[in-house]
């Protein structure tokens, strides 16, 4: 099944949006208000309400849904415009790897056990067709190319396994990050914070069993694609290197407390090492590129002793999407340009 939130004018008090339920190919949605106002509503009420809208899924699908209309994503918000909870991961240990590099810091033992985590702001999303407004191009502009799941109500200390069945729904983020903020904050003993701007995610989420055989061990199996003002940046594997799974990092966030229904935990940046442990190559000179300029500025800096790539400027534009083994976008496209922010 896939989901959606339809922008509505904030100013009439409908800032989550409507819900709506999306066709497999993402050319129609049917609105499932009279089921769900909205997503956080749907979520709070899993158990009763998912048979409905997979019941409605399945007449969108087969033309027969009443009420169906054309859909163009960049009507879309994030799929939950806001969360009570948005905790993200760094799963992907060759990420960590680069980025602490990059700042001089030194790679725990405990991160093969213990996985990283920081809570992020969840009370304003970007919705994922929107410009990402900066103060300045000084602060280190960067995209990070990820994937979240959204949970029902998680109990604390839930073991991964049970965890798992607390998945409800997958898709895509950008998690931005302002480089040039993040050795300050953590030089302080605390953050992120100011360096961690508003997040986005794809127009689309899409249920765990809609991925097929590419969701496995908690793990989508999959690459994800990434285009940085239109030429082709990364298309890194999902699956392999995610050191901790989804049920792992969701029992990670619940360990001394709950989570509330609409929680989303993300993976972190997807990364991959070269085959031969080297810390990756370039789409160019034949690897599968990166998720985020962090990596590939450090790759410059171990190979040439020179950072030769600019974090991102006012105008650059970034794409984030994930494609099924037939070539169809799964969640939408992340699409968002950086602009200079202009107080109201």
């Amino acid at each position: 099944m896939k989901l959606a939130t339809l922008k509505l004018d904030p100013k009439q008090q409908r800032r989550d949006g409507e819900l709506v339920i999306v066709s497999r190919d993402l050319r129609q949605a049917v609105s499932a208000s009279d089921i769900a106002d909205t997503l956080q509503q749907a979520l709070e009420d899993w158990d009763a309400v998912s048979p409905r809208l997979e019941q409605r899924y399945a007449e969108l699908n087969a033309g027969s849904a009443m009420g169906a209309f054309d859909l163009d994503t960049r009507e879309l918000h994030s799929p939950l415009p806001r969360s009570y909870h948005w905790a993200d991961g760094s799963a992907y240990l060759n990420h960590v790897k680069l980025v602490r590099q990059a700042r001089g810091a030194e790679l725990p033992e405990s991160l093969w056990s213990d996985p990283l985590m920081y809570q992020g702001g969840g009370d304003v999303f970007l919705a994922p067709h929107e410009d990402i407004a900066a103060l300045s191009e000084e602060h280190g502009i960067d995209f990070e190319g990820e994937i979240a799941v959204i949970t029902d109500d998680v109990p604390m200390a839930v073991t991964p396994q049970q965890a798992a069945g607390h998945i409800k729904l997958i898709m895509l983020v950008n998690d931005v990050s302002l480089r040039g903020l993040i050795p300050g904050e953590l030089a302080k003993g605390f953050g992120f914070f100011q360096a961690k701007p508003a997040s986005s995610f794809s127009p689309v989420c899409v249920t765990p069993d809609e991925l097929g055989d590419a969701w496995q061990d908690g793990r989508v199996h999959l690459p994800l694609s990434v285009h940085l003002n239109g030429e082709k940046f990364g298309e890194p594997e999902a699956g392999p290197d995610m050191i901790f799974g989804f049920p792992e990092l969701v029992a990670h966030a619940a360990r001394t407390r709950h989570l509330g229904a609409g929680a989303i935990v993300g993976s972190g940046t997807v990364s991959n090492p070269d085959p031969d442990g080297g810390p990756g190559k370039p789409i160019a000179d034949g690897g599968v590129g990166y998720s985020c300029l962090a990596e590939v500025r450090m790759v410059e800096k171990i190979l040439f002793d020179e950072i030769k790539t600019p974090f991102m400027r006012f105008g650059d534009r970034v794409r984030i999407e994930m494609f099924d083994r037939h070539g169809h976008s799964i969640f939408g496209a992340i699409d968002q340009q950086v602009v200079k922010y202009q107080p109201k």
